[in-house]
Formats: structure tokens, sequence, C-alpha cells
């Protein structure tokens, strides 16, 4: 899909297995999710804009690269996207933290907003939205607008499992955010929950129902 790219390395194939696994523990999954956003992140990092600075190693002054311009920004759309911001910023610990408070009205699927909070200055940084899972879009759709509103211009978006229908909803409503993703699958169910996907990732990341 155009816009889209799928991580199809084989430890974050792995570590997706394990994590769609019923019998995987709390603990196993809020730890692999942690590890699996990390790899996750090599990719949705890859395009970071480099500059060069004068260093001196132990054998040479030389120029060096290095990241240029403003740190970037990780949205986390609560509360399942704090289970991959965490080893985002095992990646990059100087970015930037954005959270946009948002939850799926269960009867109409919208989602509505009850809290948002970012840097100030998002029109001149690159802010990567995170949330585990891409089913119907309107999460990530709502999110994105959110921070649109406040100026965000150079976004992408990073989930864990993907349903193509929420990837056909999101391109249309955002084409301008790119999507990363360690898979897609195969549909939604009636209730909006991918398919086969690992059933609702906050609730297995905190224990909850």
């Amino acid at each position: 899909m155009q816009g889209v790219t799928v991580v199809d390395h084989p430890l974050v194939q792995h570590k997706l297995t394990i994590l769609r696994n019923k019998e995987t523990s709390t603990a196993g999954f809020r730890r692999l999710l942690r590890e699996i956003s990390l790899l996750l992140g090599y990719e949705v990092t890859r395009e970071l804009e480099l500059t060069t600075t004068t260093i001196q190693t132990p054998l040479q002054e030389m120029q060096a690269p290095t990241l240029e311009g403003k740190k970037l920004v990780f949205a986390s759309v609560l509360r399942a996207g704090n289970g991959l911001l965490e080893g985002l910023l095992d990646l990059v610990p100087a970015a930037r933290v954005a959270h946009v408070g948002l939850y799926r009205d269960h009867d109409t699927l919208e989602a509505v907003e009850y809290f948002f909070k970012a840097p100030g200055d998002l029109a001149d940084r690159l802010v990567i939205v995170v949330d585990p899972m891409l089913a119907t879009a309107n999460s990530a759709i709502a999110a994105i607008d959110k921070l649109k509103e406040r100026g965000a211009t150079n976004l992408r978006f990073l989930c864990l499992l993907a349903a193509p229908e929420g990837v056909e909803r999101f391109r249309k409503a955002h084409p301008d955010v790119p999507i990363v993703t360690a898979a897609i699958d195969d549909h939604l169910n009636d209730k909006g929950y991918i398919v086969p996907g690992l059933g609702d990732a906050g609730d297995r990341m905190y224990g909850t129902k």
C-alpha cells in the first residue's frame, strides 16, 4: 500500500507472534511491546535529517554526522500508546513527548478527546504519533487532527498492527502522513477489533478488561 511501510524484520515478526499469543502474561506483553517498539523505532526514524559537526576522535579531528534541527516529538495516543512510547524513548531519550487522550465510544466507535498536552512549537518538529492498533482509524485520525490544529505539519504514524479498513480510512483522511507498522491483518470484526489481531492492547498491557 502506498504510504505504508510494513517492518518485516525477523525479530519484529518473532516478537509479534509472542504478543499475539493469548497465553502471554501481562508482564511479558508489556516487556515485548517495549522491545518491539524500539525495533520499529529504527524504521520510523530512518529518514531523520543529518548535518555534520566537528569532533576529535582519539586519533584525529573529523566531520561526523549528527541529527539536524529541533528534537522530535513522540505523541502517545493514551492509554495504549504509552506501551510503544517507552521503547521509543529508550531509542531517543532526548525526544519531547505529547499526550493525546482519546477513548473509543463502544457504541459509535468514534474517538472522544479527554486530554491533550504537547510542546508549543509542533510546527518546527517532526511528530511521530504512536498507538499500537490502527483498527477503525477513528482514534488515529482524531489524534492527527488535534496535532495539526496545534500546528504540526511533519507527522508520521507508528503502530504495531493495522487493519486494511483502518489503513484505507487513515490514508484518505491524512494522505500526507506515512504509516509504519509490523503487520497488516485480515479484517475488522463487527466490534471494531482487528482479526486475527492480539486483542485489546491496553487491557493486555495493564491487566484490565
